[in-house]
């Protein structure tokens, strides 16, 4: 009997056909749900501050400990623009240490983008590696496991020792906090795909690379994402460690040494700009993450 040769792109058709994307069509949350989480976001906000202006303003706890509101906001705004040295004097300071907040804050951004793309770029296919060679899954894996339990602080001497007090060592910090996370995720991702798809995407005639593209990207990307965006955590935790040394200019940096030099309300308008910064890129991770695999969460 003659075998029956199916021109790839039939292939294609008949594996898009049957599997469309993994998970179905369903319905995502209602537009009402939304609406009111983001109104509990803006009342639990408003109430923090009423708080902390309340006891600032009864003056419980020491300006050094915890400024005021508005000290925090003066201290932000100073660090944005150009002002006199002292009252009176004609001498014009830009910024703080000599760069503007948001230099600072595009500085780290800069470095954590770099250590996450390395991080991303070797983490996948060492993850996607790993998940089919037994063999170097056992060998690798507690190397992996053992990066991941150490804190920064706890090897960023041997770094220093390795590629100095430069960029490269900063940048070797965040990938290291960013790496493991990624390549947990992609192993995880490819386990979790479905036998199932995988025969009946062999019984239609597609060949490996069909069977990568159509059916184990699509159900693996999910937790491949995740795993970004949870690395994407890691390397802001990371980033002030990464920045103790020589890391003018750099939020994580600027914050340490405010805090050194008991500016309080400057080194909380560092902490706040961290914490916002890291929310909005959550936030834009999050968009990716429902434009890239719009079929997760339905039924």
């Amino acid at each position: 009997m003659t075998a029956v040769s199916i021109p790839a792109s039939k292939v294609t058709e008949r594996i898009r056909s049957v599997f469309g994307q993994p998970g179905g069509n369903g319905s995502v949350k209602s537009d009402g749900r939304v609406t009111v989480s983001k109104a509990q976001g803006v009342i639990s906000l408003v109430a923090f501050l009423i708080a902390w202006w309340a006891v600032t303003a009864a003056k419980l706890v020491s300006p050094l400990y915890l400024p005021s509101p508005a000290a925090v906001w003066d201290a932000f705004v100073k660090a944005n623009t150009c002002n006199p040295i002292a009252a009176g004097s004609d001498r014009i300071v830009c910024g703080v240490q000599q760069y503007f907040l948001w230099q600072h804050l595009l500085m780290s951004l800069e470095r954590i983008g770099v250590g996450l793309a390395l991080a991303i770029g070797f983490g996948v296919l060492v993850g996607f590696v790993l998940a089919n060679v037994t063999v170097l899954n056992r060998l690798v894996m507690p190397y992996i496991n053992f990066i991941r339990a150490l804190p920064p602080l706890g090897y960023i001497g041997l770094l220093i020792v390795w590629f100095g007090i430069g960029d490269t060592t900063k940048i070797w910090l965040l990938f290291l906090a960013a790496f493991p996370p990624i390549v947990l995720a992609t192993i995880d991702g490819i386990s979790s795909v479905n036998r199932d798809r995988l025969n009946s995407a062999l019984s239609l005639g597609a060949n490996r690379l069909q069977l990568l593209v159509h059916v184990m990207f699509p159900s693996t990307l999910p937790s491949i994402l995740n795993g970004i965006r949870l690395a994407v955590g890691f390397a802001w935790t990371t980033v002030v460690a990464a920045e103790l040394n020589n890391g003018i200019p750099g939020i994580g940096a600027l914050a340490y040494l405010s805090g050194t030099e008991m500016n309080t309300p400057l080194t909380i308008a560092c902490i706040l700009v961290i914490g916002v910064a890291a929310l909005v890129l959550d936030g834009l991770i999050q968009l990716v993450i429902r434009a890239l695999t719009p079929w997760v969460g339905k039924e």
